[in-house]
């Protein structure tokens, strides 16, 4: 398994998963649209599990594609109390707003 000079697996490994910082924001740039929803269940899971019930989804704006998919998406997830498209401040139509359910809801 090929790693850098700081000893982390090297980017360009497929096979190994990527850790991501659990912050409240995704930036869903760098992944494929095949990865989308598993990966928004996955981090929606994880921003809930450290008390994160705001989450900032970043798709970009382009041809509304990619939102489209995650609008979706939010739309049939049990665990999505809602979502509004973001303001002025917070990315316009490039991002979406999702407020989470509490766990256990």
């Amino acid at each position: 398994m090929p790693r850098d000079k700081y000893g982390s697996v090297a980017a360009d490994d497929p096979n190994e998963p990527i850790a991501l910082p659990i912050t409240g924001e995704l930036d869903l740039h760098t992944f494929r649209p095949a990865e989308v929803t598993r990966l928004l269940d996955d981090y929606f899971a994880a921003c809930r599990q450290r008390g994160i019930h705001r989450v900032r989804v970043v798709h970009g704006k382009g041809t509304g594609t990619l939102r489209e998919t995650v609008h979706a998406h939010l739309r049939r997830s049990a665990g999505i109390a809602g979502f509004v498209q973001g303001d002025e401040t917070s990315g316009g139509w490039g991002a979406t707003i999702v407020t989470l359910k509490p766990p256990n809801s």
